[in-house]
């Protein structure tokens, strides 16, 4: 099931929908890649396990990276220069303190680059919404086996495009 929800001239867009599998997280992993552009955001949401780094691995990979996509959990962010875009990809578990991601430079490589960051809620507020061009939250939830419902938000930018997104 299918729902969008937004209102006329609002900045942020609602919709829930529910991935059956793991082919359609990556069909919809490769319409999200199609769409992000540098200065977005996206925020995975979930438990562990909810397929966070799932989701962004499908994203890279329809971007054009080959191999293997490690997870950041211990690097906290991988950088890659795909053919379309640069991407880096922060695993934000372990951040105990806000003051710590200035190091990590992803306020600065929004210029450039789009940001996939998992446990984004420790992002603090340089990267609420309304300071960004383009965000979109992602909450996963795992539905049953490899099936994961997503209730996304979209901001600014990402408000217009989430119709484009949804299955």
């Amino acid at each position: 099931m299918t729902s969008l929800a937004g209102h006329s001239g609002s900045d942020s867009a609602q919709a829930s929908f529910a991935l059956a599998d793991e082919g359609a997280t990556r069909a919809f992993a490769a319409r999200l890649a199609a769409l992000l552009e540098p200065g977005d955001l996206v925020a995975l949401s979930g438990d562990l396990g909810a397929g966070k780094t799932t989701l962004a691995r499908g994203v890279l990979h329809a971007l054009g990276v080959t191999g293997e996509v490690p997870s950041p959990t211990f690097t906290l962010v991988q950088h890659y220069e795909t053919p379309y875009l640069t991407v880096l990809h922060a695993d934000l578990y372990r951040i105990e303190d806000t003051a710590d991601l200035v190091e990590l430079g992803l306020e600065d490589a929004l210029a450039y680059a789009a940001l996939v960051v998992e446990w984004p809620e420790k992002l603090g507020a340089a990267f609420a919404p309304h300071r960004l061009a383009g965000r979109l939250d992602l909450d996963l939830v795992i539905a049953g086996g490899d099936a994961r419902h997503v209730a996304a938000t979209g901001h600014g930018r990402w408000a217009a495009k989430l119709e484009r997104l949804v299955p």
